[in-house]
């Protein structure tokens, strides 16, 4: 029935946007006439082809790339369509009227101005270039923006920032998303921006993979190439679980799991689940606290924050690294008043959002309060990483891949 419903729906909205192909092509020539007629058509056909390949075929037999990608190709499609159909109502909806008024019309028809019924080219020309326009940014997207990673760098101050730490480089690395990868010599690119960075440490915040600790496997060799003299930290995110695909057994679930945490260990990174790392510089200690993901908004809360707190009171600094930042204001702030900086990820900026002098905006600032940058309450402070990745739509439009280096200075 689903299979269906799309089927129809998918065809009703071609129809209907094809009667502006039909008024923009007739002046062609006849090669091109067929050209653009039957090319219209194509996309059409295999977008109802991946439907039909989804419905009937084995779920444990399509990756999880593949599902990304008719995701994807299926949204842009109709998406972008569905801008041709806001001009074309318009269209008709003008004609509904001028048809109205000439049958209602007591004089002449030809007192009216325009044609009284004939579709306008005008507005078949400008549905079709809206529907292309997002079509195209989505291209674009996945194309150039992707991989088009950012070095942000900032300073953080800390009143409580010992002389011994006083300018160390973090570097902050979120939301890796492995599976959705599909260009490793663009990703090997990010990783050496981050290396040739020089950070004193790294910081992963969660979201190794999408589903499978499989996925990582290919990038071991890159992402091992993350170094730091104080070492590489990190911690599981929503996704590093595996609870948002369909196992065969809840034993293939937890070895997943295990799979994954040997991945962090094949990685370098010295993995934090609900515990504490001391650095101690010039008889001066500081504290990197790691849990499991904590999630707001109805992702599951696996962290356990009062378990990587204890013991850390000799610290003169709390780092705190924990995927979702809707946990800061939860728990963090509330709570552990002593946690100095808080770094997280999770939001990925929506992959879509607008920064120009200053200003921000993202869909993604209606689901969370911190989303993307340096959010700073009383004395404490928390770092939301806009994502190394990306997850679901393989690209990003106006908020691009982020690798942080975040300085910390004494006040």
């Amino acid at each position: 029935m689903t299979l269906f419903f799309f089927v129809i729906a998918f065809l009703l909205i071609d129809i209907y946007v094809f009667q502006a192909v039909l008024n923009v092509t007739k002046g062609l020539t006849p090669v091109w006439k067929s050209v653009a007629r039957y090319g219209f058509w194509i996309p059409t056909m295999l977008c109802i082809i991946a439907l039909f390949w989804w419905t009937f075929t084995d779920p444990y037999k399509i990756s999880a790339s593949m599902r990304n990608w008719i995701i994807t190709g299926l949204f842009a499609t109709y998406f972008s369509k569905l801008f041709a159909v806001f001009f074309l109502f318009i269209d008709d909806a003008q004609r509904l009227v001028r048809w109205m008024a000439k049958a209602f019309y007591k004089g002449s028809a030809n007192a009216l101005p325009g044609e009284a019924i004939s579709r306008s080219e005008f507005l078949s020309k400008a549905a079709l270039a809206a529907s292309a326009i997002p079509f195209g940014a989505m291209a674009y997207g996945i194309i150039s923006g992707a991989h088009d990673y950012r070095v942000r760098k900032l300073t953080v101050t800390l009143p409580n920032l010992p002389k011994s730490f006083d300018g160390i480089q973090i570097g902050q690395v979120s939301d890796i998303h492995s599976g959705s990868f599909f260009n490793k010599t663009a990703v090997k690119g990010g990783v050496e921006m981050m290396v040739n960075e020089k950070p004193d440490l790294i910081f992963f915040t969660g979201d190794l993979v999408n589903n499978e600790a499989s996925e990582v496997v290919d990038y071991i060799d890159v992402f091992n190439k993350l170094k730091a003299p104080l070492g590489v930290y990190s911690v599981t995110g929503n996704h590093d679980y595996g609870d948002y695909k369909s196992w065969k057994t809840q034993e293939a679930k937890q070895q997943n799991f295990k799979d994954l945490i040997e991945a962090h260990r094949l990685l370098g990174f010295n993995l934090l689940m609900n515990d504490h790392h001391m650095i101690e510089q010039g008889g001066d200690k500081l504290a990197i606290l790691g849990i499991e993901n904590w999630g707001g908004r109805g992702f599951a809360k696996y962290g356990k924050i009062e378990q990587a707190h204890a013991g850390t009171d000799e610290a003169a600094v709390k780092l705190l690294l924990s995927h979702d930042p809707s946990h800061w204001d939860a728990q963090v702030r509330k709570d552990y008043k002593d946690i100095d900086l808080a770094l997280a990820g999770h939001t990925h900026g929506f992959q879509f959002g607008v920064e120009l002098a200053g200003f921000k905006w993202s869909p993604s600032q209606y689901a969370y309060k911190q989303w993307a940058g340096l959010y700073t309450e009383d004395n404490q402070h928390l770092y939301v990483n806009r994502g190394f990745g990306y997850l679901g739509y393989p690209g990003r439009i106006g908020m691009p891949p982020e690798i942080t280096i975040l300085e910390l200075k004494r006040a």
